[in-house]
């Protein structure tokens, strides 16, 4: 067989939409990055709650003291912004990247930050929700989760590169 007659490799096509099981796999490899930096953030309230002149025993504390709101709300916070900043650069975090996952606006460009901030903020709801809008693309006729659509932006994923 004469290789000018051998038709060219097809371009990779289009992305597309991501699976509900590569996502969920996403979240998993995401765990760490965010558990490393709530670790960090707990760390440094833990040295200011100690300069500020509180001693290191362990005194009986409302389980859900002012500061322990304060710690949720930046953990929460501090890990929104890995995942906007992740994905405005890059389109990824890097629990996405290994599955060739990125998030992308509807139209396909990059999202803005208030669009990627909605996306976090409900995808939070979303888990707090027992995985409820996660679930959702099982049944949406376009496979799509409840911030994918409260943001307009969608996640998807590559092809292989040969």
């Amino acid at each position: 067989m004469n290789s000018a007659s051998t038709p060219p490799p097809a371009p990779a096509s289009n992305p597309a939409r991501a699976l509900l099981g590569w996502r969920l796999l996403a979240l998993v490899y995401d765990f760490f990055p965010a558990l490393a930096l709530w670790m960090l953030l707990s760390s440094a309230f833990t040295l200011g709650y100690t300069f500020l002149g509180h001693h290191a025993t362990r005194q009986k504390v409302a389980p859900f003291s002012a500061l322990q709101w304060l710690l949720w709300l930046c953990c929460w916070a501090v890990t929104g912004a890995y995942a906007t900043i992740s994905w405005r650069r890059g389109g990824a975090t890097l629990g996405m990247r290994p599955w060739r996952l990125r998030v992308v606006s509807a139209k396909g460009g990059a999202a803005s930050f208030a669009a990627l901030w909605k996306r976090y903020a409900v995808g939070t709801l979303s888990l707090l929700l027992a995985g409820a809008g996660f679930w959702w693309a099982l049944f949406d006729r376009e496979r799509l989760t409840w911030h994918d659509r409260a943001s307009d932006t969608r996640m998807l994923r590559g092809s292989k590169n040969p």
